[in-house]
């Protein structure tokens, strides 16, 4: 009983490591991360940073912008026990949202295709650390996941 449960175990471990290191990520045209933004992949956000703000642009399947109308979208952060709702605006036809302060947090996003549309989470992991290969922020790093070298 024992050694199946460590064997078990262990199998969990080795599917989740890989998820867990750098990299893999998709890319968008403006050279920003694309976060989906739909259960049926055909919205997806392209996330930049820029001044101290995350800007999200829409994007259709064929990672063409999407206007901006009624569509809304929450940005959550913090710990757990004490999270903390960010102000989201729309400027310039895209959603803007203030970045946290330091070099590595999570930014929880809610987006609602309409008004009365159910919403789908989306979760960034925001690192600042350069990657030592492609020399990018990890956040946006290039390189391959140990999955995709496989």
């Amino acid at each position: 009983m024992k050694t199946s449960l460590l064997a078990l175990a262990a199998v969990l471990l080795l599917g989740v490591t890989p998820a867990l290191g750098h990299g893999g990520v998709q890319l968008g045209p403006n050279g920003g991360r694309i976060l989906e933004l739909s259960k049926n992949e055909t919205v997806h956000g392209e996330v930049t940073a820029k001044d101290g703000f995350f800007h999200i642009a829409l994007l259709d399947t064929k990672m063409k912008p999407v206007e901006l109308k009624d569509q809304t979208l929450t940005a959550t952060t913090g710990d757990r026990k004490k999270p903390e709702k960010l102000v989201v605006e729309k400027k310039d036809g895209k959603f803007v949202v203030p970045m946290q302060k330091g070099d590595e947090f999570l930014t929880i996003f809610q987006f609602r295709d309409s008004p009365s549309a159910r919403p789908v989470t989306a979760r960034l992991t925001y690192d600042a650390t350069l990657c030592s290969a492609c020399k990018n922020a990890e956040w946006l790093c290039k390189c391959p996941s140990d999955k995709e070298r496989k």
